[in-house]
């Protein structure tokens, strides 16, 4: 059980280490989240392609 207390105590000052709010600064929110508005717009479409019975 003491094991799992010290990897959250670790998992924890790891979350409070990071400086810049865990953002990548390569990685635009817009172009990511068009990117995913895509690809799931993209698997609806091949999801009702192969649906015809309904």
């Amino acid at each position: 059980m003491s094991s799992l207390h010290t990897a959250a105590a670790h998992l924890v000052t790891l979350a409070e280490g990071s400086e810049h709010g865990g953002n990548h600064e390569s990685l635009n929110p817009y172009l990511t989240g068009a990117g995913a508005l895509v690809a799931l717009l993209l698997l609806l479409w091949i999801t009702t392609r192969f649906n015809r019975d309904r």
